[in-house]
Formats: C-alpha cells, sequence, structure tokens
C-alpha cells in the first residue's frame, strides 16, 4: 500500500459572463496550472477540481487526453502526469427541508459520469456553467443521483455559518434533509478539526475529509489528508473511505482551528468577539455564530470510533516575515511546501532563511504559536 496526499476541494478560476464561463489561459487558476503546483510546489498526489461539472471544463479535460498529455484511468480519475485529477462538483441545496442553503461535493468516477451529472444539473440550475449554483431539487434526489451514477456524496464545510449543513441547513440533525446511508464522507472545514468534530454522536459513522477549498493557487494544500491505496484512483478512494482490505485514511492535515474565518463567534456589527446574546462593545444582538459555540449546541457525546491522528499545520503564508521572495526561496531550497513545513531539519533552515522564521516554523510542527483566534469570516492570526 501506498500513502497518497490528497486535496480533493479546489476551484479553477475563471471569469462570469452570461454566456458562459471563460477558461482564460491568464488565470492563475487553470487546469495546467493546478496540476503544476499540485505535483512540483505544493506536493499533492490526488486533487479534487469541483468545477467539473462545467461544460468548458470538460471540454478542456478531454483536449488534453487527445493530446496525450492526460489519460482516463479504468479505475476513476485522469491521470496527469504523477497527479490523479477526480471529477468533482460543489453545488448548494436548499429545498422545502433546508433552514438555509448547504454546499455539498459529488465526485464521479469518469467523464461519461461527469457528463451525464452535467446535464442532470443544467436541467436543475439557472446557470450550470458556474460552480456552487444552486439545484432547484429535492437534497436526497440528489443523492440518489449521485449514487446511480456510482459517485461519492459529500457535504463540504460542514460547520461553516454561512451554506453548510450544520452552519445553515439544519437544526440538530443531518436526517432533517439528508438520508444518511447515501452520505460518503463529511468535509470539516478549515474552523474544525477531528477533536470537535467527533463530538457530533451523528457523525460517528463517517469518514473525515480535509480540503483546502483553494480559490488559488497558494491555498491548494492548506488542508489535505494522507490516504493510504493501491492506486491514486477514484475507485482506490471509495474503497479507503470504507476501510477495505487496509485501505484507509492515515492522518488528516490541517489548520489550528483557532487559524480559521469562523472559528469563535463575532459581532456581525462591530467585528468583536462575543459570548453572550448580546455585544458588550455596541449592543446589538447580530451575530455570526462561531463553529466552536455551534458544535456544543449539537448532539455530543464520547466519541467510539478509532479516528486517524489529526495534525496542525501551519501554511507557509501564516508564518510571520514569509514573503514572496522568502517563499522562493524554502522552494528553491527545499522542492514542496510539505518538505519545508513537516521535514527540513532545523539546521538546513537555518541556510536558507532567518532565525526567526526557523523558530516560527519548528514551533509551528509542535502546535506552540501563539495564535488570535479568527472568526466573522477574518482568518486568525499567528502572533509574532
Amino acid at each position: 500500500m501506498n500513502h497518497y496526499v490528497t486535496d480533493l476541494h479546489i476551484h479553477i478560476g475563471r471569469t462570469r459572463s452570461n454566456a458562459a464561463v471563460k477558461i482564460t489561459a491568464a488565470s492563475s487558476l487553470t487546469l495546467e496550472n493546478i496540476i503544476h503546483y499540485a505535483e512540483h510546489v505544493k506536493g499533492i498526489d490526488v486533487i479534487g477540481v469541483i468545477d467539473s461539472h462545467v461544460g468548458e471544463i470538460l471540454d478542456q479535460i478531454e483536449e488534453q487526453i487527445r493530446s496525450g498529455v492526460a489519460y482516463e484511468r479504468a479505475d476513476g480519475g485522469i491521470q496527469f502526469s504523477n497527479v490523479t485529477l477526480l471529477l468533482g462538483t460543489e453545488i448548494e441545496i436548499y429545498d422545502e427541508n433546508c433552514h438555509g442553503p448547504i454546499h455539498v461535493l459529488a465526485y464521479l468516477p469518469t467523464l461519461e459520469n461527469m457528463r451525464a451529472f452535467s446535464y442532470w444539473l443544467s436541467k436543475r440550475m439557472k446557470n450550470a456553467t458556474l460552480s456552487s449554483q444552486r439545484i432547484y431539487e429535492k437534497a436526497v434526489t440528489i443523492q440518489e443521483k449521485v449514487r446511480e451514477l456510482e459517485g461519492l456524496f459529500v457535504p463540504a464545510h460542514i460547520f461553516t455559518p454561512f451554506k453548510s449543513l450544520y452552519g445553515k441547513g439544519v437544526i440538530s440533525s443531518l436526517t432533517e434533509v439528508l438520508q444518511p446511508s447515501l452520505i460518503d464522507a463529511v468535509e470539516l472545514g478549515l474552523s474544525s478539526d477531528t477533536a470537535m468534530a467527533e463530538q457530533v454522536i451523528e457523525l460517528q459513522s463517517y469518514p473525515f475529509l480535509t480540503n483546502s477549498d483553494a480559490h488559488s493557487l497558494e491555498k491548494m494544500a492548506r488542508e489535505y489528508q494522507m490516504i493510504q491505496m493501491k492506486e491514486p484512483s477514484f475507485s482506490e478512494l471509495r474503497l479507503a473511505l470504507k476501510e477495505v482490505d487496509g485501505r484507509k485514511i492515515v492522518a488528516n492535515y490541517g489548520l489550528d482551528p483557532l487559524l480559521g474565518k469562523y472559528y469563535q463567534t463575532i459581532c456581525a456589527s462591530c467585528s468583536q468577539p462575543m459570548t453572550g446574546r448580546r455585544c458588550l462593545i455596541c449592543h446589538s444582538e447580530s451575530i455570526i455564530k462561531g463553529v466552536s459555540e455551534r458544535i456544543k449546541e449539537l448532539s455530543l457525546g464520547h466519541s467510539k470510533v478509532c479516528r486517524p491522528s489529526y495534525v496542525h499545520q501551519i501554511p507557509l503564508e501564516f508564518i510571520p516575515k514569509v514573503g514572496r521572495k522568502t517563499l522562493n526561496r524554502l522552494r528553491a531550497a527545499f522542492g514542496t511546501d510539505m518538505n519545508v513545513i513537516h521535514n527540513a531539519s532545523k539546521k538546513e533552515l537555518e541556510q536558507v532563511v532567518s532565525p526567526k522564521i526557523v523558530e516560527s516554523i519548528m514551533l509551528a510542527r509542535t502546535s506552540d504559536l501563539v495564535i488570535r483566534a479568527g472568526g466573522g469570516g477574518t482568518f486568525g492570526k499567528i502572533i509574532d
């Protein structure tokens, strides 16, 4: 069994128009750049592009196959050199059972299946050429369609206060909207980790995914998971989520939840942290509820599941005094960000960057950096 680094929530950068999605060479998040960054900069083996339902993107992938740059794997996924692309889509559900919109991810094994799903979506969306668009269909019907097409269904960033399962969609249980047996995994989001999420009793039967939700190249691998599989393919991912014959998620890597944009509750009027129902600064009762508070409202218990370890990872861009020039020096010396963050020795780092930066990187590995918690849409910050 091999270990593969997977980030399954990456957006392709595009400009919007009323007519169609335009993929431009000037966009940093082109398919070519994503593949290059995954392999040579970030150190990712498997990526999930969640705009793959868009016709122009499917056409672009098929052109890459025709030109010999990629090929479609028999066991699912598109192979580009040393990176496997999994075909995904992010859609917004808001049916009569939802209390607010919910974002979900669906992954399909083949181009044919994604084409079929794209056509099905186009009959239920106002603009199927854009990602994260609202679908006018019952949530369970969507789950059933994904299962019919041999796909995987994953609620996205499940605790985020906006457009997520627990943040807006349900009051107390996912059963209010979704069919539990048709969920293959759940994505935690940047403001929670395993220790927080495993307290929610009804989540104990689902694997936890940690993905970047990247809207730029630098955000790729902000969160990811190490998965033990025979091959980097769709079929192997499915088996790993079910822990078949030794396949499994080995570890989740992600932000310390304090660094997330929605960890603590914030006053929506003056952006000050809140602990009660009324802001002590401006006296407003309008709040953006933090993930830490929302989890406490759900049905909690003691986990009975042996989970993979969750490794708190500090992306290099969060490290104080690491600007573009310093980042380029580190990458030139050590190859990928993974090597800098996790593998390079203190002595090796000292030959490339200042002692202060080396100290921060080493403290990040032991979760000993001081962090000011994020909330209300603003990331937390490392206190220098």
